[in-house]
């Protein structure tokens, strides 16, 4: 038997619109935990909901890791131990943040399990709504970092042109950092060179499993370098457009309706595949 790898994002991936995994989905990684796979979450959640979510989910459990904020922090579920991660370095998330308020753009980052903003608006109620995370208003977010942040990200629900503008005039920040969209309304910044991709290389080799042996399936537009990164890379039927055309297979069921289940039954335990 080939020891394969399945990588999967969380939000409308692997989970229901409740935050739930099916009873279909929950069984066929049981059945390949069993066969002797590995299952990868990859999120990018800050490992501190992402912790909360292996625990609600059950699968504090052998052979289950987790690659949380788009590829910098790597995550043993069973252990409940970080295995490596990386950082942005103090200066350029400055540099972020400081162009960001020029802008007038709402900006936000992470220090340990908080989140750090400047007001409590729509923005950040927008973002707990999916987020459970304790935060705190501060008058300067930078200044209030006591250490390097895992990634800052800028929020505009109303006009994503704006980020997409904010990102071209700045192509400084993109020459020290790695952007991408996690939703229309999410713009992130990333350590250099890290994201969903750069995660999935690392477990291959971590784990000591081929990259011809791993399988990715996701949703949005982060995930494409990952569903690049693997041998097979799956979008669900509910992916964004961007996504299926970077795809290898694009999923005939939804995430409401098995698709983690379908991938796991056609390329995880097909010997075939």
């Amino acid at each position: 038997m080939k020891q394969k790898i399945l990588f999967t994002d969380l939000d409308e991936t692997l989970l229901n619109h409740d935050k739930s995994i099916s009873k279909e989905n929950r069984e066929a990684i049981a059945k390949m935990l069993d066969a002797g796979h590995d299952f990868v979450l990859m999120t990018g959640r800050p490992i501190e909901t992402g912790r909360i979510a292996v625990k609600e989910l059950g699968l504090s459990i052998p052979r289950c890791y987790m690659v949380a904020y788009n590829g910098a922090v790597v995550y043993d579920c069973v252990a409940d131990r970080v295995l490596a991660e990386r950082t942005l370095p103090m200066e350029v998330a400055k540099d972020i943040i400081i162009a960001a308020h020029k802008d007038g753009i709402y900006v936000q980052t992470y220090q340990q399990d908080t989140i750090l903003a400047e007001h409590h608006g729509r923005e950040l109620n927008f973002y707990l709504k999916n987020a459970r995370m304790k935060y705190r208003v501060v008058d300067d977010i930078y200044s209030s970092l006591e250490q390097e942040p895992h990634k800052v990200l800028l929020i505009d629900l109303d006009d994503q042109e704006r980020l997409l503008q904010f990102r071209r005039e700045h192509p400084e920040l993109l020459e020290r950092s790695n952007c991408f969209f996690s939703y229309n309304e999410f713009m992130e910044y990333c350590p250099k060179e890290t994201d969903k991709g750069s995660g999935l290389k690392y477990m291959s080799k971590f784990l000591n499993v081929p990259l011809e042996n791993t399988v990715a399936v996701g949703d949005e537009r982060n995930d494409i370098p990952m569903i690049q990164a693997a041998h097979v890379g799956v979008a669900v039927k509910n992916a964004h457009a961007e996504l299926k055309e970077a795809a290898d297979y694009v999923t005939e069921h939804d995430n409401e309706h098995g698709a983690i289940a379908e991938i796991i039954e056609k390329f995880i335990l097909n010997e075939d595949a």
